[in-house]
């Protein structure tokens, strides 16, 4: 019973409700994902033996079965009370058997035996009859219910169940609990005979307490008139009774127990003055200036002291330094906050662009005498964190590993010599000329030509236009620049890249612009073809068009390279005769050739029409030449026959 099953299956409805029935009853429902079911169910009350698991796809009917089998299974539980509170001397302990998965309606005789700390055996027959289900329960109370028994003893009492059914124990002390704070009584109780004086003695350190102890007429010694000292240590304390008496009783084990003073949970933050957590602060606590606690906080800048009941002072040190105090008064489990004189240096590494200031990232900030090494974000800043105040610090500024800054802060206090939460300084990276020239294929300077600088990093971009001379000049900071050059439709004519650490001088040739592109349309026979309207279109631009000259050429100056697509057209036509695709990247011809026209007396012939003409010519002068051949062999034949007429 109550042991965890897991059930998989199959459903005819996708997504539809279904049950999962233990026998005739319903242990649980839901949806299908899909088809599938995967579900779990603890098992009911049931009786021992086989019984039938049924998955039900609730809309349609249709079902799965499995068969489980129910064994038995014996238990043992002693009510005891909460932790740390304990049962002492005298005290009863009821003791409950438990039975599940059994037949139904049978009674069991249980042995319960008690074995206590000195090994001692006691007895207890319990009737346990199980239910229609299967399952039975019974309890019996140690001591009341055996022979002779008693917990006079201190130490653990074991339990068991038919001896090997099932097993427990429970222990009995001297105190109500096993932990006390400070101010609080300790309740004593123990088993002598009526009237027997003891001794209680509770010791630890710096304390030592006697009290003797009268039992009264049921042989109980109970006592609760000492209380933890308001400056009593965490730590172990002992308790002892001993028999004063002529005749004194005798127990084995003795009469002997611990408890502890353990104090409470106080979770200590370290933060600085800008109220971020600060790792590796040693927290020292001091009572009466004492010292009875130390702790390092962790990643997160916390630690955690058991403190008792009091008033405390909380230092914090950090790099041996004494970095901030509070005092603190503990009245159970808390969470404080220790404020550290530590100051954070924010460092921003600027730029102008633009006539205004920008961040630059990927600068490095050398601080000393930390001896570490900071890099800007996005935005150009970079902190160190929770500082000695009291320090010089040096901070070494550089980008791409080249140097070019080094301030010196003496303190990061204030005018009044108070530390501060921030500390912001601010670096100018340094500028330099960046000097731009470009030319076309021949050497010759282009004006009027877009450069674009883009600082590799960062956000550092300027933009340009080329004079008459082919020159742009641009005062940019010191970076990795991408230099870019367009003509005046945006097309890429060129790009380099340059270190800027000193001033430079770029050349920049765009063999791409100002190129001349011919394109020569022509005939099957490859005769050039005039009046064609001839398209070209550069990629992303417009196309430009051209009608072919009697050689059957169409002239285009001053084009840019790259990929192009060339299309003719007849007259006025929407659909292209032919189109080619090409990739110039020089002055070149392209040669568009119509395989499906030929030219005669400049007029355009469709081949297939200009194969039947010829056809038809050369069948006629076939038939002319075979006429004229037949009247050439006629007339001999005439001739010969007048001359035979001749004769006599």
């Amino acid at each position: 019973m109550g042991t965890s099953v897991e059930v998989s299956s199959n459903l005819t409805t996708a997504d539809g409700k279904y049950q999962v029935r233990f026998d005739n009853s319903v242990v649980l429902s839901g949806n299908a994902s899909g088809t599938s079911v995967k579900a779990s169910f603890n098992v009911p009350e049931a009786t021992s033996g086989n019984h039938t698991v049924t998955v039900v796809d609730v809309a349609t009917g249709d079902n799965a079965s499995s068969t489980f089998t129910v064994t038995t299974s014996y238990s043992l539980n002693v009510t005891v009370p909460e932790s740390p509170r304990q049962l002492q001397e005298g005290d009863s302990a009821a003791i409950w058997v438990n039975i599940t998965g059994d037949d139904a309606n049978k009674t069991y005789a249980a042995n319960v035996t008690v074995v206590s700390p000195s090994n001692e055996s006691f007895v207890k027959m319990v009737n346990v009859t199980t239910s229609s289900v299967g399952t039975g329960l019974a309890s019996v109370l140690y001591p009341d219910n055996f022979m002779n028994a008693r917990t006079w003893l201190v130490g653990y009492y074991g339990v068991s169940f038919n001896e090997t059914l099932a097993s427990g124990a429970f222990y009995v002390g001297l105190t109500d609990s096993k932990e006390y704070h400070r101010l609080q009584p300790v309740d004593v109780k123990a088993v002598y005979k009526p009237g027997e004086n003891v001794t209680l003695t509770i010791s630890g350190k710096d304390v030592y307490t006697s009290f003797n102890l009268t039992a009264d007429e049921t042989g109980i010694v109970h006592s609760s008139d000492f209380s933890v000292p308001p400056n009593a240590s965490i730590g172990s304390y002992m308790v002892s009774i001993v028999s004063t008496s002529t005749e004194p009783t005798l127990k084995i084990p003795a009469d002997t127990q611990n408890f502890t003073v353990p104090g409470f949970e106080v979770n200590v933050t370290a933060k600085n003055l800008a109220g971020n957590t600060v790792q590796s602060v040693e927290v020292r606590a001091f009572e009466n200036e004492i010292s009875v606690g130390t702790n390092v906080t962790d990643s997160t800048g916390t630690t955690v002291l058991m403190l008792e009941l009091g008033n405390f002072t909380l230092e914090g040190y950090y790099r041996a330094k004494k970095v901030g105090v509070r005092s603190l008064d503990v009245a159970g489990p808390d969470e404080v906050d220790l404020v550290c004189n530590l100051t954070n240096i924010r460092m921003t590494v600027v730029a102008v662009a633009d006539g205004s200031q920008l961040g630059i990232p990927e600068a490095k900030v050398y601080l000393t005498p930390e001896n570490r090494s900071f890099t800007t974000d996005i935005t150009g800043n970079a902190v160190a964190y929770s500082l000695l105040p009291n320090v010089t610090y040096g901070l070494n500024v550089s980008r791409y590993d080249v140097p070019f800054n080094f301030t010196t802060i003496s303190q990061l206090l204030d005018v009044d010599g108070n530390p501060v939460p921030w500390v912001n300084v601010t670096f100018m990276c340094p500028a330099y000329s960046l000097h731009v020239q470009v030319n076309n294929k021949d050497g010759q300077p282009l004006g009027n030509i877009v450069v674009k600088v883009q600082e590799s990093l960062g956000g550092l971009y300027s933009e340009g236009i080329t004079d008459g001379n082919g020159t742009v000049t641009f005062n940019s900071s010191l970076g990795h620049y991408t230099v870019n050059v367009y003509d005046s439709n945006g097309l890429k004519l060129n790009e380099t890249s340059v270190e800027l650490f000193q001033n430079q001088n770029v050349s920049l040739t765009c063999s791409l612009y100002g190129l001349t592109i011919t394109v020569k349309v022509t005939d099957c026979f490859g005769q050039g073809l005039a009046n064609i309207n001839v398209k070209v279109q550069r990629q992303s631009l417009e196309p430009v068009s051209k009608l072919t000259q009697d050689d059957g050429t169409a002239t285009f100056d001053n084009m840019v390279g790259g990929d192009f697509q060339i299309s003719v057209y007849m007259g006025n036509s929407i659909d292209p005769m032919a189109a080619v695709e090409r990739t110039v990247e020089s002055s070149s011809t392209v040669q568009v050739k119509l395989d499906r026209f030929v030219s005669l007396g400049g007029l355009l012939v469709d081949t297939s029409q200009f194969a039947l003409l010829i056809l038809v010519v050369v069948t006629v002068i076939l038939v002319v030449v075979l006429e004229v051949y037949r009247l050439r062999r006629a007339k001999p034949e005439k001739v010969e026959s007048q001359s035979s007429n001749k004769e006599p």
